[in-house]
């Protein structure tokens, strides 16, 4: 069996607004519901751990009753950073299944095919991440007064789900040499590890990458809002 594990934890600072972001109606539904619905839509058998702050879980709960939500998850408590929150959804995820996909809560329109291209390269390769070309110039801060192009052919834009086999994603969330970054601030732990690709290449593992698709934004501002009802 497949299993995937949705990351919810925002606070939605960024859209101005008391109701974290992933609550937020978009056509009528939140978005953490239709997000949840995108991958029960592709496997009605897939397991989906929710990962949750405790503080925001009540308020789901009453989403849930209010939009008639019944679709199967389990429910794992949000933690410090990313990485404490998806280590916290891992514990959750079932002995049984094989491969483990991390999705951002705040990704709805993942289509079809990306989730069915990272989940079959993951299966060949252990670890694969869908991404996009970049498509604007980009360049690079080298010091408050200095900056230079650089080739945008070299760079990738990187989405969810992430797709691991189940053992080796558990192996790489405790890996010993870890406990140096833990034992550090909150804040070192988030930048050096800002998604579970960085955490499985610590690990040392290679990762594959897989064809995204540019409709799966992540919503995170005003903008991404109005992307994302002109998407519905």
């Amino acid at each position: 069996m497949n299993a995937v594990i949705i990351v919810a934890g925002g606070k939605g600072l960024r859209m101005g607004g008391d109701i974290p972001k992933q609550f937020l109606p978009i056509g009528g539904k939140p978005v953490l519901m239709r997000t949840i619905d995108r991958f029960l839509q592709f496997d009605a058998t897939i397991q989906v751990v929710l990962v949750l702050p405790e503080s925001q879980q009540g308020y789901w709960r009453e989403l849930c009753e209010k939009y008639n939500f019944s679709q199967p998850y389990t429910l794992a408590n949000g933690g410090e950073t990313r990485f404490h929150s998806v280590k916290n959804g891992l514990a959750k995820v079932s002995p049984a299944a094989t491969l483990v996909g991390v999705h951002d809560g705040v990704r709805p329109f993942v289509s079809f095919e990306t989730i069915q291209a990272t989940y079959e390269a993951a299966a060949r390769t252990e670890a694969a991440v869908p991404v996009i070309n970049v498509v604007e110039t980009i360049r690079y801060i080298v010091s408050d007064k200095d900056s230079k192009t650089v080739p945008r052919s070299e760079y990738r834009l990187v989405q969810t789900p992430q797709v691991f086999s189940a053992s080796l994603l558990r192996a790489a969330y405790n890996q010993p040499c870890l406990a140096k970054y833990l034992e550090g601030s909150l804040q070192t732990v988030a930048e050096v590890f800002t998604d579970d690709a960085s955490v499985v290449e610590k690990f040392g593992h290679r990762v594959t990458l897989v064809s995204g698709n540019r409709e799966n934004i992540k919503i995170t501002t005003p903008f991404d809002l109005a992307i994302a009802s002109a998407l519905l």
